[in-house]
């Protein structure tokens, strides 16, 4: 078993894994950051200044009317539907994977490039020349 786990820590798909969680915390924070300042203020005067981090539905008998009222309703255990933040990360999520997107069609591209610029190897040409005498015989 330990053999078998040795196997499969030396793999490289688990070090190309552990990169890319390490690379995706980090553009979570960077997209975090873009979406709370620069895409919810924007969404937020499309809508006429709604700032959605602050619709609550209060089921509970504190006050939530500013944020600091909903933080301090959060630490004393008050029943609170946080819907205004749900839409928030609706909307992160939707950015993260309008960007993803746009990453995977450019790197689909840069990588059918290099293919086409790819010339064979000496042994591909070996062997192609190889394969075209026999199939002439």
């Amino acid at each position: 078993m330990l053999s078998d786990f040795k196997k499969f820590i030396a793999r490289g798909n688990v070090l190309d894994l552990a990169i890319a969680v390490v690379i995706g915390a980090a553009f979570g924070a960077i997209v975090k950051t873009f979406t709370d300042g620069i895409i919810m203020p924007v969404v937020g005067l499309l809508t006429g200044g709604i700032d959605f981090s602050s619709k609550v539905i209060n089921l509970g008998d504190m006050p939530v009317s500013t944020p600091e009222q909903i933080a301090a309703a959060q630490a004393a255990k008050q029943p609170l539907i946080l819907y205004g933040q749900f839409i928030n990360d609706i909307i992160t999520f939707l950015i993260v994977a309008f960007v993803m997107f746009l990453l995977a069609r450019y790197a689909i591209g840069i990588f059918k490039g290099l293919e086409a610029e790819a010339e064979p190897s000496a042994e591909e040409k070996l062997l192609t020349e190889i394969r075209d005498i026999l199939k002439a015989k």
